[in-house]
């Protein structure tokens, strides 16, 4: 098939003939032992579009800015440009980079709770006027260096507090005066942003606290002879459609009593790990295995095996792809390639261990695995929520492949929503991977 650009930035393998996701990981798994084993990362580019169907019918009152930080890939960043998403950037490189695929400026929020200097000047310079501020400080440097900016104002939540020991954003208390104080330095501020996370477990309670904030911190706002037209509800989805629609259900209400469409009010939301978590996977392989003696309480199948515990290590571990592992995030047990676990299988508790042979390389505290083998592969899904540069600068590998691949009915159905392939998407290049 003709290539899409002279030098591609990347190459999209369009799966023709019935080819199946799996079909491209067994192909690039033989590849892999071919030569160096080397880890390697899939992107289904058909679950971006997936994913944004699925918003666009359950909250379409939501109008999604992607936070770049959640996955920096220029393949990520095209498709979801070309599906009209804004995004929400935290430095002077994602602002760049989204220009430099064609996302208008009034479609780029520059957030971040400390600015640098440097940054707030290349916002003003790119006529990025949406900006987020969170205290007077950062009020002083915006009003120097951008005083045409337009300002969301970070106001904290109950939510957000209790899930970090640091506490970002502005209280409730504290809006007037930071309200004021923008009237006084001639700064104009435009709406509200927060973010509720996803591990809350009472949606509706935080939801009501944060837009009953919101709506105050509004008034206040309109008293001052400000033009308040924005709210940022955050991000906090987890990719989950069952997720999506218990934040769906706590916010339509509020939002209909708060901020009712007659209100010309726009609704921003901030979807990361929805968008990208499920269009990634990575596959690594054995390295080395060791049998341990010992015995583990309380196993969730049984008690069958507990006296044999196997300890695998992989070719990536968390000063790679894993990296979130050491911000506290777990990962979640793979599966074995071309293997499917039948019953009566045995299967044992394992631990999986980066190549590093440090404390810190755990990927996996325990998982129970059938009995493996130095060679064999496994396959995490859910990876996306990365930037695909910790992938190839800190694996231990010198570059770590990314393949890009797209179904042909997803392909379509991208160009039915207007990405079209051969237009807006300058960097791609197609390849036909047929059975």
């Amino acid at each position: 098939m003709k290539g899409l650009a002279d030098k591609p930035s990347y190459i999209i393998e369009l799966l023709e003939g019935g080819v199946t996701l799996e079909d491209v990981i067994d192909g690039h798994v033989c590849e892999q032992a071919l030569v160096e084993k080397s880890a390697f990362v899939v992107g289904d580019l058909g679950a971006l579009m997936r994913q944004h169907v699925c918003w666009q019918s359950v909250v379409p009152q939501l109008q999604p800015y992607y936070p770049v930080k959640c996955n920096s890939s220029p393949a990520v960043i095209e498709v979801l440009a070309s599906l009209g998403l804004g995004f929400v950037c935290a430095n002077k490189a994602e602002v760049s980079l989204v220009l430099e695929h064609g996302v208008p400026p009034e479609n780029i929020i520059l957030s971040s709770v400390c600015k640098q200097l440097a940054h707030i000047k290349h916002a003003a310079k790119n006529n990025i006027q949406h900006l987020v501020c969170e205290n007077e400080a950062e009020l002083s440097k915006i009003s120097r260096l951008h005083p045409h900016a337009k300002l969301l104002l970070q106001l904290t939540t109950e939510a957000h507090a209790a899930e970090t020991s640091m506490v970002f954003g502005s209280s409730l208390k504290s809006c007037r005066h930071l309200l004021e104080a923008a009237k006084e330095l001639g700064v104009q501020v435009v709406g509200v942003t927060f973010h509720i996370p996803s591990s809350c477990q009472d949606l509706q309670q935080a939801y009501t606290h944060a837009l009953s904030d919101a709506r105050c911190v509004f008034d206040m706002g309109i008293d001052l002879g400000f033009n308040m037209n924005i709210l940022d509800i955050g991000g906090g989805f987890t990719g989950s459609e069952f997720q999506l629609k218990q934040v769906e259900s706590a916010v339509r209400p509020l939002l209909d009593a708060y901020f009712p469409q007659l209100s010309g009010v726009q609704v921003l939301a901030q979807p990361g790990s929805f968008y990208v978590a499920s269009a990634f996977s990575l596959a690594v392989s054995v390295i080395g295995k060791k049998v341990v003696a010992r015995h583990w309480d309380s196993l969730d199948q049984g008690e069958n095996n507990e006296d044999t515990k196997f300890l695998y290590y992989m070719n990536e571990g968390v000063y790679g792809p894993f990296s979130r592992k050491l911000l506290g995030n777990s990962i979640a047990a793979p599966s074995v390639h071309k293997h499917v676990l039948c019953a009566g299988e045995a299967v044992y508790p394992s631990s999986l261990w980066g190549p590093t042979l440090d404390q810190l390389d755990q990927v996996v505290e325990r998982c129970l695995l059938p009995e493996l083998s130095v060679g064999d592969w496994l396959l995490f899904s859910n990876m996306g929520v990365c930037g695909l540069e910790e992938f190839s600068c800190l694996s231990s590998s010198p570059q770590l492949p990314v393949y890009y691949t797209v179904s042909t009915s997803d392909w379509y159905e991208m160009q039915e929503a207007g990405v079209a392939l051969d237009g807006a998407m300058k960097n791609f290049s197609m390849l036909q991977y047929s059975a």
